[in-house]
């Protein structure tokens, strides 16, 4: 299964439940007024798109109709797939320009931080760069142990000290690993503790110290883990790990199980955060980069509509041949 039917997939929920509820809004309406905006507006709201962004999309939406003069109702969809898209780009994708380079990992317990730093060290090594991955999150219990598991099937090397030692510490062998064994990249996991913000922040801070002074100049991304079926909530968490440290981007994992994936919109819309990576299932491949066009074309195009235009392409390439 291709990168493409693989985020089709991941987004089903997301798509049949927002969809829906769009389709429903259009049929109900044979013009576009101010009421139907309102719906509209209420309509994303209820799609866990939140109503800062809801009201955004709208107002670029209202000033794409009074620019096109566009009037039936019908054509919603396509322009509303132009407007999402433009809202997503960004930076989508990780600066990994230095070697080494450095990914600090954070997000809290639960969201999917550890089977993220496997799979995207599967990933880089899939594309030929030698990965050394930093076992720094030595509070929580087993969570050592967990990352073994998960670097084993990546087939990556994993710099590690007993339970309960300094993650500094560990950062600092890693840091220094790196450079003597010529790694492309390195990947730090951090601790997912966010009620005391003050002592995450020192922590995340002295780690990203570290990587600065041991591997002066590199390219460094910090990643947020979020998980998608939270909803708001992972908004929420967003906007409380921005205010202690710089995020350069989102990872958003188990987008499969949930129809709740117009989160992706706020964080960007709200927050400025770009994102990068999505979860879209439990195997070793199934993290993917983030495609605006893609997400947008998924959400909103007609059923089928993608998948006989690759066909005919394909079908294009074998006459080629």
């Amino acid at each position: 299964m291709g990168f493409f039917e693989k985020l089709k997939e991941g987004l089903k929920k997301t798509k049949d439940s927002f969809v829906a509820k769009v389709n429903t809004l259009v049929n109900s309406f044979t013009k576009i007024d101010e009421d139907f905006f309102e719906e509209l507006e209420e309509t994303l709201i209820l799609s866990d798109i939140g109503a800062v962004t809801a009201e955004n999309i709208c107002t670029r939406l209202r000033a794409v109709v009074k620019r096109t003069g566009t009037t039936e109702t019908n054509a919603v969809k396509g322009l509303l797939k132009g407007i999402v898209a433009d809202m997503l780009r960004g930076d989508n994708s990780l600066n990994l320009e230095t070697k080494p380079s450095a990914i600090l990992v954070i997000g809290v317990n639960g969201a999917g931080k550890t089977t993220t730093i496997g799979k995207l060290a599967a990933n880089l090594k899939r594309d030929g760069k030698k990965v050394i991955v930093a076992a720094a999150d030595t509070f929580r219990a087993a969570a050592i142990d967990q990352l073994g598991v998960w670097t084993d099937r990546a087939g990556v090397e994993i710099v590690k000290h007993a339970e309960g030692s300094d993650p500094a510490s560990v950062v600092f062998d890693a840091c220094t690993a790196a450079k003597a064994r010529n790694a492309d990249v390195l990947i730090v996991d951090t601790a997912g503790r966010l009620h005391n913000k003050k002592n995450l922040m020192d922590e995340l801070k002295k780690i990203s110290r570290i990587i600065n002074q041991q591997l002066d100049g590199c390219s460094l991304e910090t990643l947020l883990v979020l998980d998608a079926t939270t909803g708001q909530n992972a908004v929420n968490q967003a906007r409380l790990f921005k205010e202690v440290c710089d995020i350069t981007g989102i990872v958003l994992t188990k987008l499969d199980g949930t129809a709740k994936g117009g989160i992706i919109l706020p964080i960007k819309d709200e927050l400025g955060i770009p994102v990068k990576l999505v979860g879209v299932g439990e195997k070793i491949d199934d993290l993917q980069n983030f495609i605006p066009e893609d997400y947008a074309e998924i959400l909103f195009a007609d059923d089928g509509k993608k998948d006989e235009d690759e066909e005919a392409e394909n079908d294009g390439d074998e006459d080629n041949e």
